[in-house]
């Protein structure tokens, strides 16, 4: 994946981020929870994208 592609991607999920933040009412725990959330599934995705972390087709979760 292109360079441009990832940073392009990272500024779209952060000004959506800041648009739910800023705009749409909810309790702080639960925004919280959200921000939380979001950060750990880019990282991962970037992880991934830069090939450091391995496929992520191979992760079987409870079976």
């Amino acid at each position: 994946m292109p360079l441009i592609n990832l940073i392009i991607t990272l500024i779209i999920v952060g000004v959506l981020l800041w648009l739910v933040n800023t705009y749409i009412p909810m309790d702080h725990k639960i925004k919280s929870i959200l921000n939380v959330v979001i950060v750990i599934a880019v990282i991962l995705w970037l992880l991934s994208a830069f090939g450091i972390l391995g496929g992520m087709g191979g992760m079987r979760i409870g079976g």
